[in-house]
């Protein structure tokens, strides 16, 4: 049946090569609707327990996604006349960034204090080229001891200072993210025009949404050209046949093509995970053409017909070539049990590829080999010598290689263990990427990206304002801000403390909470009608008064440390105030549990492939041992990666939470290749004694009789 399937390739080969090239062209076409998406939580599925959270944050409070402009003063003095004008055209320029709707600065910060009975609010900063040294002075003094401004928005030293835009994005386009970020850069270019004595530093969540897409766009132009290249120089080596190259080269591009054309007329969007799928299939779809090729090639030079020798190609690589494919996309469809969207979506992309680089091997390969022509020598090239010579060793030490493998397999298999889940979400980015670069500066100098926001609820309306409440949530801020990991503590209860100082004279005895929830109240009310457009307290209490929110800003510190920090805070709550206790929100809790999560249900989804590629071969290679005794070949390769990574690294991250279904997925193309050629020489070239060497020869193609016996081994 196969060998009637391979006839009727080489018979139709004109209109396969044609079908195969408007199938391409129409699949193909589907490329136009591919888009990046740039938004981080593309990597939260949406029953995500820590999104959800957020997501409930967020309706309550203003959203809090930013552009962070750092300025540091070669002088490294803030305070002087040149840079707080710099802070106040920054802050008037930020207003203007799309979809903007906060812009916090210390020149804008509301400053208060008491004249006579009256509550004064007004900018820190106002014409800050007229001001004095005096002026300067005391600004810098108020500055450096308000809580909400030090280690935010302005350094302990004064070296350093932030304008914080808030934006919220109504989330209706993929442009809305480029148009802010790019608004953006065009802002710190015109200020690094005009302020070359200024340092400016982007960073931000709008910044690292629109990275993702930068960095994957970036990778494709560089990784995809370059494995391309020792893809060809790897080809030409070992097939030494520019005509098979040329082929092999068409059914990558065909299949990459394809599975990326697909993907746009499916409306999926691509993701610096999926994003990758071009390269994974590139691997790929190589395999199956190299087995059909130097099959071929080796009956060619055996001096059979090259249409003869296509034939025979097929009939033997059929069955493997099918099998790998198989077992391939169910090791790349286990992705589908990942946490996180993007490598569902990888996976899928994956598995599309291979599917089509199975056809193009099968029917567009042989037919182009039919077509083209092809030029052999007729004798053993050096690679034949080379495998042959491999194989003998490997026959002649086979005890001495398995005992030997076998215990450097376990010995790898008991570092596993050693490794930790662990992850700096910042650093998905390398340092070629400026977000990156910034965002570290940034970090070493004034504050971090790193936020955890908790709405701390009274159960009752105005209740912010009781004093018990106060007092717990303050006391909660208090403790948070001992943390070695926290740069900054966000809290009301410092509001209530500044207006409580300001309504008693200013007297700094009085820098402490109301005791009378009416007096709270008074004060609140009169503080936010004193406030202006776009500056008010709704990214600090609900609407009703009822609930406040705090927010930690963080060092940049690793996922577990996330964690370690938020289950003391849970801890905290519960022996202090239990009745307040609620998990804490933000992306940073999200991107610290996504690992965990990932690896969890990847292990479910590995499991569940590796069983069914063992089921799949045990029925087609009709042997329950060699089925059985595959899942070796299968697990050892990942178990041996992650012990030497325990050995060497250690941490283990979102990334590297679907290496074993990645991997699973691609080495189960060389298992069923070895055991396939192994059988057909086991159970149909019975003239052979030495079935093992012939997959190392790749002997197994052609007539029994040409072979050599080799006795060495019975």
């Amino acid at each position: 049946m196969i060998k009637t399937y391979a006839q009727w390739v080489v018979h139709w080969r004109w209109v396969i090569i044609f079908a195969t090239l408007a199938s391409v062209l129409l699949l193909a076409s589907g490329g136009r609707f591919l888009e990046f998406t740039n938004n981080y939580r593309v990597f939260f599925g949406k029953d995500n327990p820590q999104l959800l959270a957020f997501e409930n944050l967020q309706d309550t409070y203003t959203k809090n996604d930013n552009v962070l402009f750092m300025l540091m003063p070669k002088d490294g003095n803030v305070f002087t006349p040149r840079t707080l004008q710099a802070v106040v055209e920054l802050t008037e320029a930020s207003w203007q960034l799309p979809y903007s709707i906060r812009v916090d600065s210390i020149t804008n910060f509301q400053h208060t204090y008491a004249e006579e009975d009256d509550l004064t609010v007004i900018d820190l900063v106002e014409d800050p080229e007229n001001l004095s040294a005096d002026e300067l002075e005391k600004i810098k003094n108020i500055a450096l001891n308000e809580p909400l401004l030090l280690d935010r928005l302005i350094s302990p030293s004064a070296h350093a200072t932030a304008v914080n835009i808030t934006v919220e994005l109504p989330e209706k386009s993929l442009t809305e993210v480029p148009e802010a970020a790019n608004f953006a850069r065009e802002i710190r270019r015109r200020f690094e025009e005009k302020y070359p004595e200024i340092d400016f530093s982007l960073t931000g969540m709008v910044m690292m949404n629109n990275s993702f897409p930068e960095a994957s766009k970036k990778d494709m132009k560089t990784l995809v050209p370059l494995a391309l290249l020792a893809v060809i120089v790897g080809l030409l080596l070992f097939l030494r046949s520019f005509t098979g190259v040329f082929s092999t080269l068409l059914v990558i591009a065909f299949s990459i093509l394809a599975a990326m054309g697909s993907t746009g007329w499916l409306g999926i969007k691509l993701t610096p995970p999926s994003a990758s799928a071009p390269t994974i299939i590139l691997t790929l779809a190589i395999a199956d053409s190299i087995h059909f090729l130097v099959t071929m090639l080796y009956n060619m030079r055996k001096g059979v017909e090259k249409h003869a020798a296509i034939i025979e190609s097929l009939r033997i690589n059929y069955q493997p070539i099918m099998l790998t494919s198989i077992t391939t996309v169910v090791g790349f469809l286990s992705l589908n049990f990942s946490d996180a969207p993007p490598f569902r979506d990888l996976g899928n992309i994956t598995a599309m590829g291979v599917i089509y680089a199975w056809i193009f091997s099968i029917m567009f390969l042989p037919a182009m080999m039919a077509v083209l022509p092809v030029r052999v020598r007729k004798k053993a090239g050096k690679t034949t010598r080379v495998m042959d010579g491999l194989a003998d060793f490997v026959i002649s030490n086979r005890s001495k290689l398995l005992w030997g493998i076998g215990a450097l397999i376990l010995l790898s298999v008991a570092m596993i263990p050693r490794n930790e889940l662990n992850d700096v979400f910042v650093e998905y980015f390398d340092e070629s990427i400026e977000f990156r670069r910034d965002t570290d500066k940034v970090a070493e100098n004034l504050t971090g990206l790193y936020l955890i926001h908790y709405s701390l609820d009274s159960k009752n309306k105005g209740g912010i304002s009781e004093p018990t409440f106060l007092n717990k949530i303050d006391a909660f801020a208090n403790w948070y801000r001992q943390q070695p990991e926290v740069l900054h503590v966000s809290i009301i209860s410092d509001t209530f403390k500044r207006l409580n100082k300001n309504m008693h004279g200013d007297d700094p005895a009085m820098y402490k909470l109301p005791d009378q929830r009416d007096l709270a109240a008074q004060y609140l009310l009169l503080y936010e009608m004193s406030l202006p457009y776009g500056l008010d307290l709704n990214n600090q209490i609900d609407i009703d008064k009822t609930a406040t929110k705090i927010t930690a800003t963080l060092k940049t510190i690793s996922t577990r440390e996330v964690i370690a920090l938020e289950e003391r805070a849970q801890q905290w709550l519960q022996e202090n105030a239990p009745e307040l206790k609620v998990n804490g929100a933000s992306p940073t809790v999200m991107f610290a549990h996504i690992g965990d999560r990932n690896i969890r249900s990847m292990l479910k989804g590995t499991s569940i492939a590796l069983v069914i590629i063992s089921l799949i071969l045990i029925f087609a290679l009709r042997s329950l041992k060699l089925g059985l005794l595959s899942l070796i070949p299968n697990l050892a390769p990942v178990g041996v990666a992650f012990g030497v990574w325990a050995l060497t690294v250690g941490q283990i991250g979102l990334s590297l939470s679907i290496v074993a279904a990645m991997t699973l997925g691609i080495v189960v193309d060389d298992t069923v290749h070895f055991l396939s050629k192994y059988l057909r020489a086991r159970r149909l070239e019975k003239a052979l004694c030495t079935p093992a060497k012939i997959f190392y020869k790749n002997e197994s193609v052609s007539p029994a009789g040409s072979h050599k016996p080799n006795t060495a081994v019975p």
